[in-house]
Parts: C-alpha cells; structure tokens; sequence
C-alpha cells in the first residue's frame, strides 16, 4: 500500500501579529529576519492550513492525502471513534507578543457553539466567529526555550484582596462577597464585571497594580507583566490578569497540559503545542480579535487551581511520555544518539515526529530511503507502516494517537 511509506511533511506558517520574525526562522535555519511576523507551523489536517505531504505526483495537501485511504494513514480504530480526520494537531509556536486572554471549549460547547453559529449564518472564516468547527480543544505546550504563561487562578481571597487594595470596590459589585466567600460563582461574577471596567479606571487600576506588584512579596516579574501588557492595551482590563491568573515559567522539557475551560494567555517563548484538531477559541481581551466575554464566562471553569508544570516519564530507554486526559493525541520525546536509536513496532495510528533539536532519520520498515528530519521539520507514519526507527543524534517529539485502554 502507498500510504504505507513514512513521508515528510511540509508545515503551514501562520502570520499572527504576536508571533516572532525571528524565533521560527533561526530554528529551522531560515534566513533572519522572516518577512512578516510567524507564529505557528502548522503539521496537521485542518483545513484552515492542512499540511502537505510529499507524495509522488507532487505535494499533496494532507487533508485530501487521507480522504484517499482513510483506514491506511489513520488507522481502524481512529476512523471508528474520531472519524476519517487527524485528530490531532501539531505545531511551533514562536510567541513574541502575548497572545488573548482565551479559554477553549469542551466537546459539548463546541458542537453547540458551532451550530447556533452555522444557524445564525455567520460564515466560517468571519472574524466574528468564536466557533469554527464542532470539536473540544484541550492542548499541550512543551517548552523549547524559557516560555512564560499566565494560566490557573490565584487563591481567590488573595486576588479579591489585591483588588480592592486597587481601589476597584466601588466598581466591582461582587467584590466585597468574593472576600467573605471566594467561590468559583461568586468569582465569575466578579471577573465579568472587571472584563467591563470603563476605560478611565481600567488606566488608574493598571498603574495601581504595577507599584502594587513591584511592593508584594510576588516580586518584580508581575509587575513587569502588567507593565509590558499594559503598554500593549492600555485600556483593555485583560492587562490586569498577572493580578489573578499564575505566572507559570516552563524550562525546556517541561510542559502544561490546559484542559477545555481553563482561562490562559501565552507571554512569550517557544514551544511545540498539540491539540486536538480545532480551531475554536473564544476570547476575553488583549487582542485586537472578536472578543465574546459573556461566552467565555459561560463556559470558563472558575476552580482555582494551581498549574502543575509535567515533565515526562520514561516508557524506554529512548523515549519519555507525558501523561495527560487527552483522548485525542499523546506526547512522548525521543531521544537519539548514533549508539542508541530508538524502534517503534507498527503504530496503532498515524503518527507525527518533529524534529527539535539535532538532526535525526526516520527509517520506515521496507522504506527504499530514509526521511529526513533537521531541527524544526516532521514526518508522518501511517497507521499502516509496519514500524520504523529513528536514528542520528537529537530530540524527536512524537505525537500519536493513544489506544482508549492507555489514556490517562
């Protein structure tokens, strides 16, 4: 069978104004600077930029490469429970300016969201729409350098007493409840009402909250977030979310897994993210995007809960995996060296191996040639390849499909 042979894939760039012109471009040994701002690279099958496979007659976009042989490249029993697509997607992300303050849907809000906006006849690639396909998105961002994130609320006693030493009392209504009963409802209410403070206050409170920081205990860096957001959106009260959100700060190979409902923004980095194949975000501000704060307060999850940066766990002597709820995708790095290669039996599903640091060669069972993988580029394996190797000297991030058996 053709769709047996491992094949190189050509990523799809994203030019988002908050991506860098140079973090992509120095990884994969592009010439510096990029032309315009490149924020993802995409490998995967959504049709808002489906990779490309190098096939025989040419490069093939991968979403039409598997409608050709769907059971072949994704395998039985991905067809059976996810449908004839790639459920999963894989990207670089170069995050020079901070992205929306955003939270993604679960599978139920999506597939509502994305029928009452099909009803309401808003077209798939209106800048309105905050639902673009009917599927949950949980994630997974793994750290290539230092990456800085704001995700997970603080203890909420301490954010309702943080803003009211802001002087915001007299324009939170739900403020002084928060602080006698700091419950996940009351703190809705309160956050919806700071997402819509007047243009004057949210100014006065951005500058409160930047000395405020600078004389906490939680140190300079809040403040000089707040700062740097602040500069960015002046009057967005979005800036404020160092306040109540925490700041989290990956090392290279540790990463966070962010669940559908949790409320997130990405300050800076470089990092591979997979996620479920979707496109659905639904924003509260810092973006010059449609924002939909009533939506995001429906579906927002309003626990505090302190994020737990993972790092992964050895499943071999050359290969680590992160354990996460994701039905969809798991992770696991390779790790690779001339005297230690790593080999994969047949894989239950189709797989996806990018390349992020050294070079490495990807060697499929029966394949005439193999594939290769320099830093910053991918391969996918067919659920129908009879196994194959990687070799070289370098870290590979495989991403698969788990068995339902083997999700965590």
């Amino acid at each position: 069978m053709a769709a047996a042979r491992i094949r190189r894939l050509e990523g799809r760039i994203q030019n988002y104004d908050w991506g860098s012109r140079e973090r992509l471009a120095a990884f994969r040994g592009d010439p510096l600077p990029a032309a315009q701002p490149e924020a993802e690279l995409w490998f995967g099958s959504h049709p808002v930029a489906s990779a490309r496979v190098e096939d025989e007659g040419g490069r093939v976009p991968l979403d039409a490469w598997i409608a050709r042989d769907p059971e072949g490249v994704l395998g039985r029993d991905v067809v059976r429970r996810f449908g004839p697509r790639l459920p999963f997607l894989a990207k670089l992300l170069a995050v020079a300016k901070p992205l929306s303050l955003q939270v993604h849907p679960d599978a139920r809000s999506a597939r509502a969201g994305f029928e009452r906006e099909d009803r309401a006849g808003i077209p798939l690639d209106a800048p309105l729409r905050c639902y673009r396909d009917p599927h949950a998105k949980p994630e997974l961002v793994c750290a290539l350098e230092r990456f800085d994130a704001l995700l997970g609320f603080r203890p909420l006693r301490a954010v309702a007493e943080d803003l009211a030493a802001l002087g915001l009392a007299g324009g939170l209504a739900h403020l002084a409840e928060l602080r006698r009963r700091p419950e996940p409802d009351v703190w809705r209410a309160v956050l919806g009402e700071l997402l819509l403070l007047p243009r004057e206050i949210c100014r006065d409170a951005l500058v409160a909250a930047a000395g405020q920081a600078r004389r906490a205990d939680r140190g300079p860096e809040s403040a000089t977030w707040i700062e740097r957001l602040a500069r960015a959106f002046p009057d967005d009260p979005g800036a404020l979310a160092p306040l109540f959100l925490e700041h989290v700060v990956l090392e290279p190979g540790e990463a966070l897994f962010l669940p559908p409902g949790q409320l997130h923004t990405y300050l800076d980095g470089l990092a591979l993210e997979v996620m479920a194949t979707s496109d659905n975000v639904v924003r509260a501000g810092l973006t010059s995007k449609h924002v939909d704060r009533d939506e995001l307060l429906r579906i927002a999850d309003f626990a505090a809960r302190p994020p737990r940066p993972l790092v992964p766990s050895p499943v071999s002597a050359t290969e680590l995996a992160f354990a996460t709820d994701a039905e969809e995708f798991r992770v696991s790095r390779i790790e690779v060296r001339p005297a230690a290669p790593h080999r994969c039996d047949a894989p239950h599903g189709a797989e996806i191996l990018v390349c992020v640091a050294g070079a490495a060669r990807v060697i499929g069972c029966g394949d005439a040639a193999p594939c290769a993988l320099p830093r910053g580029a991918a391969a996918l394996v067919p659920a129908s390849s009879a196994g194959y190797a990687v070799e070289g000297e370098g870290s590979v991030y495989r991403v698969s499909v788990p068995p339902p058996e083997r999700v965590h």
